[in-house]
């Protein structure tokens, strides 16, 4: 299995890694929710009836995108991620029959990581110095058995309006090369360019080439990635958008930008804005047929207390 070793990130220094610590103790006022001291849900807070019912009416054609990619033991992964399926028939050779009408089935077991391609990232994912969305404090609520606060059952269906940004465009090449931030700069050319607006509660997806290097570099794949800048992470956080996702393992751009902490826009969505992080989408499709905005809609499993979750979202256009 080939995974995500990330040098980049390795290299780095423990006190970049802990950048957001000083923050998280010297202004505890940015972990506070303005939805109250017990949301757990986050920007998801802002899904209505309303709301849902205006994204339908995105829909023209009824044509669907599925946005994620399959899960295999090949599949792209954050080191020492791995992921493996097996399938039992119950007794093994020959398997088990059941009844007069001799029915046989399979059963299937899945060992691995849950953060392993097409994903989610739960709010319970990633904080500052220990401190969480929320304020909530890892020592109260992370136990090995699950998370006691913020786990993925708490997100509920999302079903809202999607963009897909071509940033190939914007940077004139496909891939975009590594090490290239989407700061508010690049975002606003892309919605120019594509003739479109943000919207409070919008699913913002960038499209990148990224996800075509799989199997054909896997080296430069895994090393590094355009993404998301800190002050794109903001913008987007200011036009109160509800996730932010791409055809990248991380979202974020790395290297990361000059004097950035390590995943320090993870910790922009998550932590301070409980934006939830959409990570290996892929958007070709939509790109290929322009759908820049589309009805975007995913629902996961429950699994009680987790942390992220393995998900094949659809666009409806």
């Amino acid at each position: 299995m080939w995974k995500f070793w990330r040098p980049a990130v390795l290299g780095l220094s423990i006190a970049a890694l802990a950048a957001g610590g000083a923050a998280a103790q010297d202004n505890p006022g940015w972990c506070k929710s303005k939805w109250g001291p017990d949301d757990e849900r986050g920007a998801a807070n802002m899904i209505t009836p309303e709301s849902v019912l205006a994204a339908t009416k995105l829909v023209k054609t009824g044509k669907t995108y599925p946005l994620g990619v399959e899960t295999n033991a090949k599949t792209p992964a954050f080191a020492p991620r791995t992921w493996a399926t097996i399938v039992l028939q119950p007794g093994q050779a020959g398997g088990v029959t059941l009844g007069a009408t001799k029915t046989s089935y399979n059963d299937d077991i899945y060992m691995g990581w849950v953060g392993t391609g097409s994903q989610i990232d739960g709010l319970g994912h990633l904080g500052i110095d220990n401190v969480y969305y929320n304020c909530f404090k890892s020592a109260d609520f992370v136990a090995a058995n699950g998370l006691k606060k913020l786990g993925i059952e708490k997100i509920p269906p999302i079903v809202a309006r999607g963009i897909v940004l071509d940033m190939t465009a914007v940077a004139g090449e496909k891939p975009v090369k590594e090490g290239t931030a989407f700061n508010k700069k690049e975002i606003d050319a892309a919605l120019q360019r594509q003739g479109i607006e943000l919207r409070k509660g919008d699913v913002v997806l960038f499209y990148t080439g990224w996800l075509d290097l799989v199997g054909k570099d896997d080296a430069r794949y895994n090393k590094a990635e355009p993404g998301l800048g800190k002050e794109g992470a903001e913008y987007l956080a200011s036009k109160e958008v509800l996730a932010v996702g791409a055809d990248t393992w991380g979202l974020e751009v790395l290297p990361f930008e000059p004097g950035v902490g390590v995943f320090e826009v993870h910790q922009i969505l998550l932590a301070k804005n409980g934006m939830h992080i959409l990570e290996n989408m892929n958007t070709a499709a939509l790109v290929a047929d322009q759908a820049w905005e589309f009805m975007f809609v995913e629902s996961h499993g429950r699994i009680t207390g987790g942390v992220q979750a393995i998900i094949n979202p659809v666009a409806i256009r």
